[in-house]
C-alpha cells in the first residue's frame, strides 16, 4: 500500500518558504530545501504497527475490541476517495495546498492537486506532490516488551509503545527514540488519536531536533467497519547550522467515499 503521508518540500509548493528562511537566515538554497524535506518527510512514519501484546488484559478488562491494534485500521485508505488540505507554517509564512486521492487514477496519477495557496497549481506542483504521495511507506514493528499502561481513568485509557529498531527504515532510525501514545475512549471503545513523541533530542541527518510532536487523530467508521484519518497535526523545533527551526504542518482529511 502506498504511504498517503509522505511529502515532499517540492510537492507542497515550499519553494516560496524556503527562500523566506534562506533570507532571513542567509543559507544558502540547496542547504534550505534539504532542510525542509527533510522536515516534511518524517510525516511519512507515523504508520502504527501495533501486535496483541500485554495490553491486551487492559482491553478485555474494558471491552475494547483487540484489533483496534491491527495496523490496517490505520493506514489510509486505496480504496476510498478522499480530500486532503494541509497547512504548513514555518519561519512565519504558511502555505495551503489542497488534493484529492482517487484511486481509479492511472498508477502514479491517483492524486489530484486542486490549489496551492488558493490558485491553481503548476505542472510542478502537482508532478512533485504525486511523487511524494505514492512513496511507499515503511513497514514498523513495535517492541512487545515496550508496551505500558500510561494512564487509566473514567474516560479513556492510554497506552504507550516503542517501535522495534529492527523494524525502522534507516532514513527513520530517530523513531527508535520515540514513544508513541495510543489514546482510546473508554465510553465508545475506539482509538481517538496516536501521538508520537520524542524521549530525547534526535538527530535526524544534520538536524538536530529538541521537540518532535506527531499527533493524529481518527473516526471508526462502522458502516466500513474501519478508522480513517481526519487530522495530523507535527510539530518540530529543531537547531539548524547554530540556529532555531520551527516547523507545523496540520494535514486534515475528509469526504471519504468507497470507490
Amino acid at each position: 500500500m502506498k504511504n498517503t503521508h509522505a511529502m515532499t518540500l517540492a510537492g507542497l509548493g515550499f519553494g516560496a518558504i524556503a527562500d523566506h528562511v534562506k533570507m532571513r537566515f542567509g543559507l544558502k538554497g540547496s542547504i534550505m530545501k534539504a532542510l525542509f524535506a527533510l522536515l516534511l518527510w518524517v510525516i511519512s512514519t507515523l504508520n502504527v504497527s501495533a501486535q496483541k501484546s500485554t495490553v491486551l488484559d487492559a482491553f478485555s478488562k474494558h471491552g475494547i475490541d483487540a484489533k483496534i491494534l491491527n495496523p490496517d485500521y490505520l493506514q489510509q485508505p486505496d480504496n476510498y476517495t478522499y480530500e486532503l488540505k494541509q497547512t504548513t507554517i514555518a519561519a512565519g509564512k504558511e502555505t495551503v495546498i489542497d488534493a484529492k486521492f482517487d484511486p481509479s487514477g492511472a498508477k502514479g496519477e491517483e492524486w489530484t492537486v486542486t490549489a496551492v495557496n488558493g490558485k491553481n497549481p503548476s505542472k510542478s506542483d502537482i508532478n512533485s506532490f504525486r511523487k511524494s504521495q505514492n512513496k511507499e511507506s515503511a513497514s514498523n514493528k513495535t517492541d512487545d516488551a515496550s508496551y505500558k499502561v500510561e494512564k487509566e481513568t473514567s474516560g479513556s485509557l492510554v497506552i504507550s509503545y516503542k517501535l522495534d529498531p529492527a523494524g525502522i527504515a534507516k532514513d527513520a532510525s530517530f523513531m527508535k527514540d520515540c514513544r508513541f501514545y495510543m489514546t482510546i475512549n473508554l465510553g465508545t471503545k475506539e482509538l481517538e488519536q496516536v501521538e508520537a513523541l520524542n524521549e530525547k533530542p534526535l538527530k535526524i541527518k544534520i538536524l538536530n531536533a529538541e521537540k518532535f510532536d506527531l499527533v493524529q487523530k481518527y473516526i471508526m467508521d462502522d458502516q466500513a467497519k474501519r478508522y480513517f484519518a481526519t487530522n495530523q497535526n507535527l510539530n518540530i523545533l529543531a537547531k539548524f547550522l547554530g540556529q532555531q527551526v520551527n516547523v507545523q504542518t496540520i494535514t486534515e482529511y475528509s469526504n471519504y467515499s468507497k470507490k
